[in-house]
């Protein structure tokens, strides 16, 4: 697995064989890049990743110039890995956590200007995750909450829904407190 572009552009990340994640793919991952380009400035952005997985979109966002980025995951072996691979880049504006990413919501410690989830598909609760984000002042003036999920799913009669883009068989799914975004 590979970082698509920024500073880090290229460079591989080192995962075990067995890690239990599904990775999004770079097809998807170019994808919901592209539309956040549009709606974010990268640069100084603080990010949460919820269910970072193998890490792959934490450090697409670290290539990108966001200045701090924190992973949770409740899979040691995936904390790990993402770990390895953030020591390995020297990469300081990385945070890796071991948590249950609800435990987490409900105490998570501060604001952040963008937050992403990528529950397991068939994970019971992760259609809560909309309103756990944004109704636990979770994210700072302006932010967004992107969540992956199947295409099959739609989130467009959420209150705070913005646009769902698919890509085959994921979709992402991005919201906003702001009223004219």
């Amino acid at each position: 697995m590979r970082i698509i572009t920024g500073s880090l552009k290229g460079r591989r990340l080192e995962l075990p064989r067995n890690l239990k994640a599904r990775p999004t793919t770079d097809f998807a991952k170019t994808g919901l890049f592209n539309v956040l380009q549009n709606l974010v400035e990268f640069n100084g952005l603080k990010v949460l990743d919820l269910f970072a997985g193998t890490g792959s979109i934490s450090f697409e966002f670290v290539s990108r110039g966001a200045s701090s980025v924190t992973s949770v995951d409740i899979e040691p072996a995936h904390c790990k890995a993402i770990q390895q691979n953030a020591d390995r880049l020297e990469l300081k504006q990385m945070r890796v956590l071991r948590r249950d990413v609800f435990a987490f919501l409900e105490s998570p410690g501060g604001q952040y200007d963008l937050i992403f989830a990528d529950p397991p598909y068939d994970m019971s609760g992760a259609e809560q995750l909309p309103d756990m984000v944004l109704q636990n002042g979770l994210l700072s003036e302006g932010g967004w909450f992107v969540m992956e999920h199947s295409s099959r799913v739609s989130y467009e009669e959420h209150p705070h829904w913005n646009q769902t883009r698919k890509y085959g068989s994921v979709a992402f799914s991005f919201f906003t407190l702001e009223e004219e975004a």
